[in-house]
């Protein structure tokens, strides 16, 4: 099956790294997406996968506070972390993660590479080497990528995972999935 010319290799990447459009007010870095993020895996014959953004969905785009960009971006984040864990809200993000885990263990049933997961650091969802609490910029992972970890651990898959933020060193980090 899939004897074609796909390459049989994808990577899961966090919403906003290919639509900045959906990210809270005032943390864009480009107009539109991280175009380095994008032709380095289309060069490399990587399909793309656009996880949903937990944010938007849970949250809208304002993320209930239209004033969020008149506050520092992790004290908005530190905000935006304390109302994901709400409850109803913690449902629809288990559920937005076990939408990304089935692709991923579909994608694996048939032999292909999940090369890698690449998430927004600094987010309170989508880090994954720091997210956003008490404040500051922190070391973990954000809440959405910890249900995402939990529940391909149950499935016993490993994915590799990076963490990308602004600018920094973006071509390095994603070399180290290829």
């Amino acid at each position: 099956m899939f004897h074609d010319k796909r390459s049989k290799k994808v990577v899961f990447i966090a919403h906003c790294l290919l639509n900045q459009n959906s990210i809270s007010d005032g943390t864009a870095v480009y107009p539109a997406a991280f175009k380095e993020v994008i032709d380095f895996f289309l060069n490399s014959d990587v399909g793309i996968v656009q996880m949903p953004c937990p944010e938007f969905c849970c949250l809208g785009l304002d993320r209930g506070n239209i004033y969020g960009a008149d506050s520092p971006v992790v004290v908005e984040n530190t905000r935006i972390r304390s109302a994901m864990k709400d409850d109803s809200l913690n449902i629809k993000l288990a559920g937005l993660a076990d939408l990304v885990v089935q692709q991923i263990v579909e994608y694996k049933k048939y032999g292909f590479e999940v090369i890698g997961m690449i998430g927004a650091n600094r987010s309170p969802n989508c880090g994954v080497d720091t997210t956003s609490d008490y404040n500051a910029e922190i070391n973990g992972m954000g809440l959405f990528v910890e249900k995402i970890v939990k529940r391909i651990s149950e499935e016993n898959i490993s994915v590799p995972m990076i963490g990308i933020k602004g600018t920094d060193n973006i071509r390095e980090k994603l070399q180290q999935l290829i």
